[in-house]
C-alpha cells in the first residue's frame, strides 16, 4: 500500500486493484499512476492499493485459498472466513476513511473487456466523474450484494469501477487509458490541474443496460465482430461450427448496441456466455465516439510523463 498525501487539503480517494486476484492491469495502472512527477501537485491524498487479494495474485486465481470471491464478502466480519476477514480489514481501515473509490477489473478468465466505466448513472457527482474518465464506454451497473461498490455506497463513499482487457495479461491500451482516466478523475474532483488544455475533452458512450449473448449449441467458434465494434439487431456476430459436421450455427445480435465483452475461447459450450453487448439505438453515434479507441487512445496519453523506468519496450 502507499499513501500519498498532498500539501493542501482536499478528498481522500482509495484506488484498489486484484480484488480479483488473477485481474492484474490495474496493478500496473497503479504502479505507474505512482510516479508521476504530477501528484507533487495533488491536492489531498491518494491511498494505492495495487493488490487487495493477495492469495489469488500468488496463485493466479481469481479466488481466495477457500475458493471464495473477495467481491462478494463485503462489509466483511473480523471473525468470519479468510475472505470475511480480509473484506473487514481492507474496508474499515481503508474505504471507510475515503471520499471517493476507484476499483480495477479485467475480464473474467478467458473474457475481454472493452474500457468502461461502471457506476450508478443517477449519482450526478459519479456520473460526473465517470464520464471524466474518458473511457469509451459508461455503463450503468446495479449493485451486487457483498460487493465492494455496494457497500461503499452505503457507507457514503461512491465508487467508480474500471473494467477493461482479460485475466492475466497485461492490455497496453487498457492500462494507458486507465491511468490517464485517473489523472482525468482526480483533475474533476479539484485534486490536480486540469491537463487536458491541448485536446477537446471525448464524452463517451452511455449505456443504461447490457446482456450477455449466450450460445445457443457447442462447437467450434468463428466470431466477426470485436470489442467496440457496434452491432443491429438480427446481424450476424459469430459461426459455431461442429467439430465433426458441416452443421454451422449462427449467432445474431438481440438488439442495437456495442460490444462492450466477449470470450476468447475458440471452443464454445451451449450456454456459454460469448459476447457482451450493451443496448446503445444510435450506432452512428457511437461509432464515432468509440473510433478514438481504436484509432489515437494511446496518442491521448502523451501528456503524462512517465520517467524512465515507466518506459514501455
Amino acid at each position: 500500500m502507499r499513501v500519498i498525501r498532498g500539501k493542501e487539503d482536499g478528498p481522500v480517494v482509495f484506488i484498489s486493484a486484484a480484488i480479483h486476484g488473477d485481474e492484474l492491469n490495474g496493478i500496473e495502472i497503479i504502479r505507474r499512476l505512482r510516479n508521476l512527477e504530477l501528484l507533487q501537485g495533488l491536492k489531498g491524498t491518494l491511498i494505492l492499493v495495487p493488490i487487495v487479494n493477495i492469495y489469488g495474485v500468488m496463485n493466479q486465481s481469481r479466488y481466495l485459498p477457500d475458493r471464495r470471491d473477495l467481491n462478494r464478502n463485503f462489509p466483511g466480519s473480523d471473525k468470519g472466513s479468510l475472505a470475511a476477514r480480509i473484506a473487514d480489514i481492507f474496508f474499515n481501515e481503508i474505504v471507510k476513511k475515503c471520499d471517493l473509490g476507484i476499483d480495477l477489473h479485467t475480464g473474467s478468465l478467458h473474457r475481454s473487456n472493452l474500457p468502461q466505466i461502471r457506476t450508478n448513472l443517477d449519482n450526478k457527482y459519479t456520473f460526473r466523474l465517470a464520464t471524466a474518465f474518458e473511457a469509451p464506454v459508461v455503463l450503468h451497473s446495479e449493485l451486487r450484494d457483498g460487493s465492494l461498490r455496494a457497500v461503499a455506497q452505503d457507507a457514503g463513499v461512491p465508487t467508480l469501477l474500471y473494467e477493461s482487457g482479460e485475466a492475466l495479461r497485461f492490455d497496453e491500451q487498457s492500462i494507458r487509458i486507465g491511468v490517464k482516466g485517473i489523472v482525468n478523475v482526480l483533475s474533476a474532483n479539484g485534486m490536480l490541474p486540469d491537463l487536458l488544455t491541448t485536446k477537446s475533452k471525448k464524452f463517451p458512450v452511455v449505456a443504461r443496460s447490457s446482456q450477455w449473448l449466450r450460445a445457443t449449441d457447442s462447437g467450434i467458434i468463428r466470431t466477426v465482430k470485436a470489442l467496440g465494434d457496434t452491432v443491429q439487431e438480427g446481424e450476424i456476430m459469430a459461426y459455431i461450427n461442429e467439430p465433426l459436421d458441416d452443421n454451422i450455427y449462427e449467432i445474431v445480435a438481440p438488439y442495437d448496441g456495442i460490444i462492450i465483452g466477449k470470450s476468447e475461447m475458440p471452443l464454445i459450450q451451449e450456454g456459454d456466455a460469448v459476447f457482451h453487448i450493451a443496448n446503445f439505438k444510435k450506432l452512428k453515434i457511437a461509432d464515432s465516439k468509440i473510433g478514438y479507441f481504436c484509432e489515437g487512445a494511446l496518442d491521448d496519453c502523451e501528456f503524462i510523463d512517465y520517467n524512465d523506468a515507466e518506459a514501455i519496450e
